[in-house]
């Protein structure tokens, strides 16, 4: 292959051949380099890429904040589900495109990427929130390379995220004195079923206020986790609702959606303490329906397609007097009078305990809670991950799993034991 450099005016160009097409020889050029050493190792490395490749790379022209949007179009919006689209969207309205929007795509390298990592760690941002803003940027330059091919390389790859000290959560594991304050406070409240849910079978909140009375399965004591319920603006694009920066969207609903991932799919059993609030509730519940007659709120499912073309159902609160042929769906988180009791309207249980009880209580504490209880009392941690619906046993050991005084008292019991045994 024939290559070489030469210099046009001020400044220097490469050029090699790219062999015959349709029997004509064709030669790429490219020149406004400021030295000969500097046109020299780019006709090396485009000479090198082509051999491999059969192509030289052409870098994009777009900036960063059109190719932004258009990654969002083309793989956000088709591959994620609808809060993830929402979080990533305010990443990338609220960090990168301020900074970023205005580069050439080309132009973003790793020397200005480690600046902006060390910056957000300058700024008092926490781990998670920039793992998260560097880790979405990550994943639109990786879709640049691949499928696009507008960068050759990824920069963040080389990007070393800042290291910093991981604050204190206030998130809680109850004791059981704990535990017993507050059920006690919400035992005749339209919170207690929930809370009963949530720490005898460690369900995520949104699978626990998706469940329905035929997810029950009461004689072999098991609830099916099939779906999640999550809130959102139906008819509304993703970015309506980010514009909006959190304020009240008037058209947003409550719908079912497919649990968090595949593992998520499971049957969870339950014991008798659950078993008879659960049958109490059930009772009740028709008993309340009969009291307020057609008064009673119903709830029925709307079928609508979501962005990816997906199925979703509306949950749709109806007085019993209002006919309806939509199907009916029997929730079990429900107030007396039929009226759905929402992760919203939890948020008043938990503004009570925090008040009243002064615990740093939300319903994920009940999950680490039921996690870390039966890790103590000896469960098999695999049956505790398949329990809570994890993918991998890691999550399940990291981010549930505490280790409490009981767990170190226990460690050095068994210490004792087996040295006991060897020394004997």
């Amino acid at each position: 292959m024939q290559g070489g450099v030469r210099k046009r005016g001020s400044t220097w160009s490469y050029y090699f051949d790219l062999g015959k097409v349709d029997g004509k020889r064709k030669k790429k050029e490219k020149g406004g380099f400021r030295t000969k050493k500097e046109a020299e190792a780019a006709l090396a490395a485009a000479m090198n890429e082509y051999n491999n490749a059969g192509t030289v790379f052409e870098p994009s022209e777009i900036t960063v904040s059109d190719y932004l949007d258009q990654w969002y179009e083309l793989s956000c919006k088709l591959n994620l589900k609808y809060n993830t689209q929402v979080a990533y969207l305010r990443i990338i309205e609220g960090h990168i495109k301020p900074k970023f929007g205005a580069y050439k795509l080309k132009a973003i390298n790793a020397a200005v990427l480690q600046e902006y990592a060390n910056n957000l760690k300058m700024n008092g941002y926490s781990k998670s929130h920039i793992v998260g803003i560097l880790t979405v940027f990550q994943s639109a330059l990786d879709y640049a390379i691949e499928p696009l091919h507008y960068i050759s390389q990824n920069p963040m790859k080389s990007v070393k995220f800042p290291k910093v000290e991981r604050k204190p959560r206030e998130r809680i594991i109850l004791t059981l004195e704990e535990w017993n304050q507050i059920i006690d406070r919400f035992r005749d409240t339209r919170y207690y079923i929930p809370l009963m849910i949530g720490f005898y079978t460690g369900l995520r909140i949104s699978e626990a206020f998706a469940l329905t009375w035929d997810d029950i399965d009461f004689e072999k004591r098991t609830l099916s986790v099939n779906k999640q319920i999550v809130k959102r603006n139906f008819g509304a694009d993703v970015r309506r609702v980010v514009e909006k920066q959190g304020k009240r969207e008037q058209r947003s609903s409550w719908y079912f959606t497919t649990p968090k991932t595949p593992a998520s799919v499971r049957t969870v059993p339950f014991g008798e303490t659950l078993y008879n609030a659960l049958k109490q509730e059930k009772t009740a519940q028709m008993r309340n329906e009969m009291k307020y007659g057609e008064y009673y709120t119903i709830h029925v499912l709307k079928k609508e397609i979501d962005e990816k073309g997906n199925d979703m159902w509306r949950v749709v609160p109806v007085q019993k007097c209002v006919e309806s042929q939509l199907q009916r769906v029997r929730l079990i988180c429900i107030a007396e009078n039929g009226q759905y009791t929402s992760t919203d309207s939890f948020k008043f249980c938990s503004r009570v305990i925090h008040k009243e009880l002064h615990l740093a209580f939300d319903y994920h504490s009940l999950r680490h809670t039921h996690a870390t209880m039966l890790i103590e009392a000896g469960a098999n941690v695999k049956n505790v991950q398949t329990r809570l619906g994890h993918t991998n046993i890691k999550t399940t050991l990291q981010t549930y799993v505490h280790d409490t005084e009981k767990m170190g008292e226990q460690s050095v019991d068994l210490f004792e034991k087996i040295t006991a045994v060897k020394t004997s």
